[in-house]
């Protein structure tokens, strides 16, 4: 029988074999009982001869990531041997910066690196969650599983932000064709009007005046607003980047009406979703907060669970401080206590997350559902002033004629 050359990780360690066998399944079969994570695989005085042709879309993003995950969990799973998995999504990716990154962490793994410490290099496509979860997959020796529990996660956070930005869409497009027709009426409907009431000689209305002076600045000053609202968002942009402009917009953010509830509940799912998988893969609740608390996406959220982490460290309780924090509702404190109480704070957190998941969809019905009306009102308002402001002095005109 053919004798295979293996190479492995288990527990954290290096291990390494020879192994007779009758087919390479064979060995893979064998060392997966034994709970080791095969990084490569060969028969002797052969090379690799594993293929398998998968390919996934351009740009690196939340839904590339997802789809990847899923991917290589797939592989690992099956018992492929992780050089082999990495070389495959590496060679076969269409996007090139997956490619090129995929394969360096390939080149690392291959160079004595851990999965998790080759994918600490690139953090703007592997954050530290994701890092994290993955040593404690090496760790442990459950990469497949923790692989699935990445890939589930990923693709419940990318539900909830496509979520999220849907109920922006519709809103933005509003905006965006009222102010195109607000400003068309301005430049070419109201001058018209203008023209014919100056033949006329007529004291114009006060509505009727601050619609024409609206309507000149905009033919005569109205670049000012290509250079106004690009910097106006430079310098939101740059407020934000300091402490105090982070907790000031994130603050406002959480008590928008409207907008607010969504992204309290938005803000929540994502906490939980995030505590709940990293604890459930085995990492330390202190850990876990810390990496909750930066990538939650709101300050005050990082802020609260800061806090919690510091209490945690002091030997209380982690539902105590996110009571006392006052950004989270107490059903979800609630929940967390029980989950403390009875040892399944992940089991817990899971469930928080499905329900608010359920809820952010609720919002966001709700928020287009809201808007839509008071967008009616507002835009309607507006050009039905304008309209008003133009015809009061042909009334007048028609009156004194009369």
């Amino acid at each position: 029988m053919p004798v295979f050359v293996w190479n492995g990780r288990s527990g954290g360690k290096e291990l390494s074999g020879e192994i007779e066998a009758a087919s390479q399944d064979e060995v893979i079969a064998h060392l997966r009982k034994q709970k080791i994570i095969i990084s490569k695989i060969k028969e002797k005085g052969k090379g690799m001869d594993m293929e398998i042709n998968i390919q996934f879309g351009s740009g690196i993003g939340l839904r590339d990531r997802v789809i990847f995950t899923r991917q290589f969990s797939t592989m690992i799973d099956a018992g492929l041997p992780m050089i082999q998995c990495l070389d495959i999504l590496g060679t076969q990716s269409e996007n090139r910066n997956m490619s090129r990154i995929v394969l360096k962490i390939k080149d690392d793994v291959e160079g004595g690196s851990t999965l998790s410490e080759a994918m600490q290099k690139h953090p703007d496509v592997f954050d530290k969650l994701y890092c994290n979860m993955v040593n404690a997959g090496e760790i442990g020796g459950i990469l497949d599983i923790i692989l699935q529990r990445l890939a589930d996660y990923l693709e419940a956070a990318d539900k909830l932000e496509r979520k999220v930005k849907g109920a922006m869409v519709y809103p933005a497009v509003i905006v965006v064709v009222a102010i195109i027709a607000i400003a068309g009426m301005l430049i070419f409907v109201i001058p018209t009007f203008q023209k014919m009431f100056e033949g006329q000689g007529a004291k114009l209305p006060g509505p009727t005046l601050l619609v024409i002076a609206m309507s000149h600045f905009l033919k005569t000053k109205g670049w000012i607003f290509l250079f106004v609202i690009p910097g106006t968002i430079f310098a939101l942009k740059k407020f934000y980047a300091t402490d105090y402009g982070q907790h000031v917009i994130d603050q406002l953010l959480l008590k928008m009406p409207l907008f607010g509830p969504l992204a309290r509940k938005s803000a929540i799912a994502k906490f939980s979703r995030t505590l709940g998988t990293l604890m459930s893969s085995g990492v330390n609740l202190l850990d876990a907060l810390e990496i909750t608390a930066k990538t939650s996406g709101n300050i005050i959220i990082e802020d609260a669970l800061f806090a919690s982490r510091q209490s945690v460290s002091e030997g209380r309780t982690l539902a105590e401080p996110l009571s006392k924090s006052g950004v989270f509702p107490p059903m979800v404190c609630h929940m967390v206590n029980v989950g403390e109480e009875t040892g399944a704070v992940d089991i817990m957190l899971s469930k928080i997350a499905d329900f608010y998941d359920s809820e952010v969809e609720t919002a966001v019905e709700g928020l287009l559902s809201a808007m839509e009306p008071l967008f009616m009102v507002v835009i309607g308002g507006i050009l039905g002033f304008i309209l008003i402001a133009m015809y009061m002095p042909i009334f007048s005109l028609g009156a004194i004629a009369g």
